[in-house]
């Protein structure tokens, strides 16, 4: 199957310029992950999350068929390229379903530390799996993002769970490998394509556990708006997402999603008062310092080659 006229295209692009689309794709989208954790943190703390997750993805499925229908393109691909997209879409399922689970028996901060080895499984894996070269530069922003995520985060003083660590380790793992498997179709078929697959498998595995765990109280017509509004949050981040493969490597990519800890300590102070501290400032800084020996020698580039 000959590459989607888009990822030609993107082929086509001068380097700089490719770079940071792709970027500015993936800084999209992770602002749009931190904004939906943000507004799903209050809807599961009242509702069951497997119907906050049934109801998001209704929402997408809905999103995904619209822009597959005004892009014109086939529901149909080749069989290699169906096989890789249900399992990308199985895969993403998985790390959805895994992670609100294991809130409930992991504190916060060990959560968060544990799922944020994900990053480092797509700099491992991205060699072998896509054939990428990963120098020196990324395994440096990956450190320390790393380090940074630690000084935000700051676990140790909470207890730690067989089943919490299993359930986010399953779910780092699966996003992990959503992230390879986006790159690897990046210019195979079309990003609509990549996203209603994705969106119907999800779907599916959120009506089965909706079905086993069946709600029983059911959101007011106000959160039903919220939950609306969480959705097509999370709709774009999954369409962004896509997009972004297309231009850079998943390797490069990598550490730029610790800044997605630096949006979540935003909306902590601005959502929830919570003050962020010295150590979690310095971890911020530590994040945009990683993301930014990534993006600012390109950005450069561009400028003077304009």
């Amino acid at each position: 199957m000959s590459a989607p006229p888009a990822a030609q295209s993107a082929l086509l692009t001068p380097q700089p310029l490719q770079w940071l689309k792709g970027c500015g794709f993936f800084l999209f989208s992770i602002t749009m992950f931190a904004t939906l954790d943000a507004l799903a943190k209050g809807l599961v703390h009242v509702y069951s999350a497997p119907l906050v997750n049934f109801s998001r993805y209704t929402v997408i499925l809905v999103l995904a068929f619209s822009a597959l229908l005004i892009r014109g393109y086939s529901f149909r691909v080749a069989p290699p390229e169906r096989n890789l997209l249900l399992l990308r879409g199985v895969l993403l399922g998985i790390s959805g379903t895994a992670f609100m689970p294991s809130l409930q028996y992991m504190p916060l901060a060990e959560a968060t530390a544990i799922y944020f080895v994900s990053p480092l499984i797509v700099l491992i894996f991205a060699p072998m799996m896509l054939g990428e070269k990963v120098g020196l530069k990324q395994y440096l922003a990956l450190g320390a993002g790393m380090i940074g995520m630690l000084f935000i985060v700051k676990p140790g003083t909470g207890e730690i769970s067989l089943i919490g660590t299993a359930l986010l380790l399953t779910s780092a793992v699966s996003f992990a490998l959503v992230q390879i498997y986006t790159r690897k179709l990046s210019h195979r078929v079309y990003s609509e394509q990549i996203f209603v697959y994705a969106a119907s498998t999800c779907w599916c595995l959120g009506a089965v556990t909706t079905l086993i765990f069946w709600p029983t109280l059911w959101p007011t017509p106000t959160d039903w708006a919220w939950i609306l509004l969480m959705s097509v949050v999370g709709g774009l981040g999954q369409y962004a997402l896509i997009y972004a493969y297309k231009y850079v490597p998943a390797s490069s990519l990598a550490p730029l999603n610790y800044f997605q800890l630096v949006l979540a300590v935003i909306y902590g102070e601005l959502l929830f008062g919570q003050m962020p501290t010295l150590s979690s400032l310095a971890g911020i800084l530590l994040v945009v310092a990683a993301g930014l020996s990534l993006t600012l020698p390109m950005l450069i580039t561009y400028l003077r080659s304009r």
